[in-house]
């Protein structure tokens, strides 16, 4: 169903109209330049507000102005001495429109210029008449007035200017908390599915482990009993005996994943801990064709980490975007800089690569145990790199690379010193 349109009209121009045309049919009525000023001031007021959108700093001035200028001509149509003409309160419409537009002291002066155009008949009439202390003192009461409605319409719309600012930061503030609650329980459930699913490895692997040393020692027996006699059958021991070996290492990584983690913190430089992580990776792909660019902001902050654990985790993330850009190589991008993330300060880190990146549905499961892009793995590699950044009281998430690039970009943030001592306490 579509949202209703609003009018073209605003009721309150048509109001102003209606108000102006009875001005226009009050005596003098037979003195046509009132109307023509009067229509000036409608036809003013109905475009006043498109006037100011199109031109929202200039376009305040020229309305007052204008406003002024056109009370101006009124009072010297409406009246054999204008300044006693009745149609003196025209020049409330300057100073409260002033007053609707700008501060206090601007207010003030432009109330000022709209008493001095009013007073700029005083002169003439001096010529001609004679003018009391009472004339005076009434005229003094008119132009009081003035600037007590210009001044109480001002105080009105700086305090709900005021009001509106509050609001608006309001409604900021509880869209970040409501923000930063969101993550917190996206991270808690994360960390409770991590528990259980934990526990449940560490009982499988336990369970699968027996068996497994089992089936490799008579493997490895049969290979030993048969050797050359029987050339097939001690081949086939050997393969029940390589593939035992690996299903062994699959329950090591199942068990890394359920061991409770004990992250000792000390303060130390990210930025030493990551060049080892690439050595260590490098290392591993030297034949490789990835460039790898790093961008380390200067005098980062000691960070609380498990120098052993945070490498760990590192080493993971960078093999990940190794493998993602496969054999055909491209950029591995690796950034550090002082950030603050949900009011705690610290230091993020960004590693990006040139891969196919991770599609969008999987970005919030990529986390979760048994979640994988790759063609052979198990997908806990990312769940211990996250159960590592959690013992941290860090946050790690995967985006999207930046400017309009292929690839992944993981951010991992650690807290400073005070933050994560506090949390760890």
């Amino acid at each position: 169903m579509s949202e209703p349109k609003r009018p073209a009209i605003n009721w309150m121009d048509v109001l102003w109209l209606v108000l102006l045309a009875l001005l226009a049919v009050l005596p003098p009525v037979r003195e046509y330049h009132k109307q023509l000023i009067l229509l000036g001031f409608g036809i003013l007021q109905f475009n006043e507000g498109r006037f100011i959108a199109r031109l929202p700093r200039r376009g305040p001035v020229y309305v007052v102005m204008l406003k002024i200028a056109l009370a101006t001509l009124l009072l010297d149509h409406t009246g054999e001495i204008p300044i006693n003409s009745y149609y003196y309160p025209i020049y409330y419409l300057p100073a409260v429109t002033a007053a609707e537009y700008f501060g206090p002291w601007a207010t003030l002066l432009w109330t000022s210029l709209a008493s001095g155009a009013y007073c700029s008949y005083l002169y003439p009439a001096l010529q001609e008449y004679e003018i009391t202390a009472e004339d005076y003192g009434r005229l003094a009461i008119r132009i009081v007035f003035f600037f007590l409605a210009a001044m109480v319409v001002n105080r009105f719309v700086v305090e709900s200017r005021r009001q509106t600012q509050r609001y608006q930061e309001l409604a900021g503030t509880l869209a970040e908390t409501n923000r930063r609650l969101e993550q917190a329980q996206d991270e808690a459930r994360r960390s409770e599915r991590l528990a259980a699913l934990g526990q449940m490895s560490a009982g499988l692997a336990h369970e699968i482990r027996n068996p497994l040393g089992v089936i490799k020692g008579s493997a490895e027996m049969l290979h030993q009993k048969l050797g050359e006699s029987n050339p097939l059958a001690s081949e086939l021991a050997g393969y029940i005996s390589s593939e035992t070996n690996r299903l062994s290492a699959l329950v090591t990584r199942f068990l890394d994943f359920a061991r409770p983690l004990h992250a000792e913190l000390s303060p130390a430089e990210i930025t030493a801990v990551l060049e080892r992580a690439l050595h260590d990776v490098a290392l591993m792909h030297q034949d490789g064709p990835v460039r790898v660019e790093r961008q380390f902001e200067a005098n980062l902050p000691l960070v609380p980490l498990d120098e052993s654990l945070s490498e760990q985790a590192f080493v993971n993330l960078i093999q990940n975007a190794y493998d993602a850009m496969g054999s055909s190589g491209g950029t591995l991008r690796v950034v550090a800089t002082r950030a603050t993330n949900s009011g705690r300060d610290g230091v993020e880190v960004r590693i990006e690569d040139s891969g196919p990146g991770v599609p969008g549905e999987l970005r919030e499961q990529i986390f979760n145990p048994f979640v994988t892009t790759k063609k052979t793995g198990v997908g806990l590699g990312l769940s211990i790199v996250s159960r590592i950044i959690d013992g941290h009281h860090g946050t790690i998430r995967v985006e999207a690379a930046g400017s309009g690039q292929q690839g992944a970009s993981f951010v991992v943030f650690f807290p400073a010193g005070g933050e994560a001592a506090q949390q760890a306490s």
